[in-house]
């Protein structure tokens, strides 16, 4: 029985001390410049070999200025591949292809209530770096072009709603987000 007490302490104590040296392998990201814009964005990342991840970010919106209440939400899912140079996943440059799925909802109350829902699929990719430090701290900087097409369905059919502009067609998707790995 002693031995196996022992035996038990000594794997105990390895796999602590191996788990303090293995690479981070998980991040929890957010969006602090997104709040600026009434919207709450969150993304995980997770590294599946020495230099690729995968990521879904997710986010929701809602504001009101003056009659009219804008909502909706959001995910994108992408993959991550970082260059050869570093052969560690989750920090250094990267380039990372993407999907987007976008539904909004818009109502007016100035003299009658209009109200219209949109959807919007797209996707693109962008180009990035992340720093992770030892802390657990993560600085992720992104641009890239991307492409939507959207679908809008106005309750009244009225021609009230012209949101098109934002979310049809080629525009750039950037970012700045701040996490901890773990």
């Amino acid at each position: 029985m002693k031995h196996f007490t022992v035996l038990s302490i000594f794997l105990v104590a390895a796999i602590i001390a191996n788990a303090q040296y293995a690479p981070l392998r998980n991040v929890i990201k957010i969006n602090p410049l997104s709040l600026a814009l009434a919207t709450g964005n969150v993304s995980y990342e997770r590294a599946i070999s020495e230099n690729k991840s995968v990521q879904v970010g997710v986010f929701y919106s809602s504001f009101g200025l003056s009659d009219l209440k804008y909502q909706g939400f959001g995910i994108t899912p992408e993959f991550r591949y970082y260059f050869a140079g570093r052969k560690e996943a989750l920090n250094g440059m990267y380039v990372a292809p993407f999907a987007r799925f976008q539904n909004f909802s818009i109502t007016e109350k100035a003299y009658t209530v209009n109200k219209a829902s949109f959807t919007a699929v797209g996707g693109g990719a962008t180009i990035g770096w992340q720093k992770m430090w030892s802390s657990g701290f993560v600085l992720d900087i992104f641009a890239g072009p991307s492409y939507s097409s959207m679908t809008l369905k106005a309750e009244n059919e009225s021609e009230d709603f012209d949101v098109r502009g934002g979310f049809t067609g080629f525009s750039i998707r950037t970012g700045l987000t701040l996490g901890f790995g773990f």
